[in-house]
């Protein structure tokens, strides 16, 4: 772990051939990293932008074009599993995560059928298989995680989808009958992108709306104490000038909790040697917030169901890319 005193690791949200290779190695033998996240965006930016994956995938002309991206994915994913073993193996994360066909979100039996066959595919212990948090993700979530596989719930942006989703794998591992690994992936730069603008013209501190919004989130997570679940904070680069790379993480570092975020933003972290913990906020704190920002006229809850229209939309946007282009 980054921090064992605090239970608190930092995971890459990248994956890409020549970095598994070289530089991904170098942050776990540092202990930077301890665990690593994908997504098909992710994914996009790899397979179309770099040279690494041509050959694997002039070797793939006969399939159909998910075939050779999930060709391409589980390649990827069972090297980073491979490179995090020893991790997992001393029980300090070691995690990867891959993504279930997005396009899946609405249909929880396919979400099952293909995490299943992701998970047994792919071979490896030490992966989780992502789902988004949607009315047919919580009953995959529950299946999954009740057969003992890691799952890391994504695209969570409202407090009410995360107590779904740890409802989801208490009851899962109610019935496994053991602990299993999960992750509670909530957003956070993203909200602030959307309101920042609007709040600096109201006078309203900009850049606390995502770091609040997940404070409140962790909170309820940690008070529902589900086995083996913690909350990751995701989506924390930070695209704002007038913040400190390392924003997003400093501000939510937290007891028994994950950060993924893009390698600079880590190593800018990482040399700013900030190691105390910023969380939990004062629930009146966060409420004077949310109060200022009703009394613009702002509905936050409605800019939440945006996010997670938006979020949806991109990934699949992001996966139908990928296909087209092989």
């Amino acid at each position: 772990m980054y921090l064992k005193e605090l239970k608190f690791s930092l995971w890459a949200d990248f994956i890409e051939r020549d970095y598994l290779d070289n530089e991904f190695k170098e942050l776990i033998d540092k202990k930077i990293i301890n665990g690593a996240t994908s997504n098909p965006a992710i994914f996009k930016n790899a397979i179309l932008s770099s040279s690494a994956y041509k050959e694997q995938l002039s070797t793939l002309k006969l399939l159909s074009p998910k075939e050779k991206y999930e060709a391409v994915a589980i390649y990827d994913i069972q090297k980073a599993a491979d490179i995090l073993k020893p991790l997992y193996d001393a029980n300090d994360d070691g995690y990867v995560s891959i993504e279930v066909d997005p396009f899946l979100c609405d249909d929880a039996d396919a979400t099952i059928s293909e995490g299943e066959r992701l998970y047994n595919t792919i071979g490896r212990k030490n992966v989780m298989i992502k789902i988004p948090a949607t009315k047919a993700g919580y009953i995959a979530m529950r299946a999954l995680t009740s057969k003992g596989i890691p799952v890391n719930a994504t695209l969570i942006f409202k407090k009410e989808q995360a107590l779904l989703c740890a409802k989801a794998f208490s009851e899962g591992v109610a019935e496994f009958g053991s602990s299993v690994d999960t992750v509670i992936s909530v957003f956070v730069s993203r909200i602030d992108r959307a309101l920042d603008d609007i709040l600096t013209n109201a006078k309203i501190q900009r850049a606390l709306s995502g770091i609040y919004n997940s404070a409140d989130i962790y909170e309820a997570v940690e008070q529902m104490r589900v086995d083996g679940c913690r909350v990751l904070f995701a989506s924390t680069g930070v695209k704002d000038d007038s913040l400190p790379a390392y924003y997003y993480i400093k501000e939510l570092l937290a007891y028994n909790s994950v950060n993924t975020a893009p390698v600079d933003t880590i190593k800018a972290f990482d040399a700013s040697g900030f190691k105390s913990a910023s969380l939990p906020i004062s629930q009146e704190k966060i409420r004077e917030h949310f109060k200022k920002i009703e009394h613009i006229g702002i509905d936050f809850d409605a800019i939440l169901d945006k996010q997670v229209e938006d979020g949806l939309k991109s990934f699949k946007d992001a996966f139908q890319d990928i296909l087209e282009s092989l």
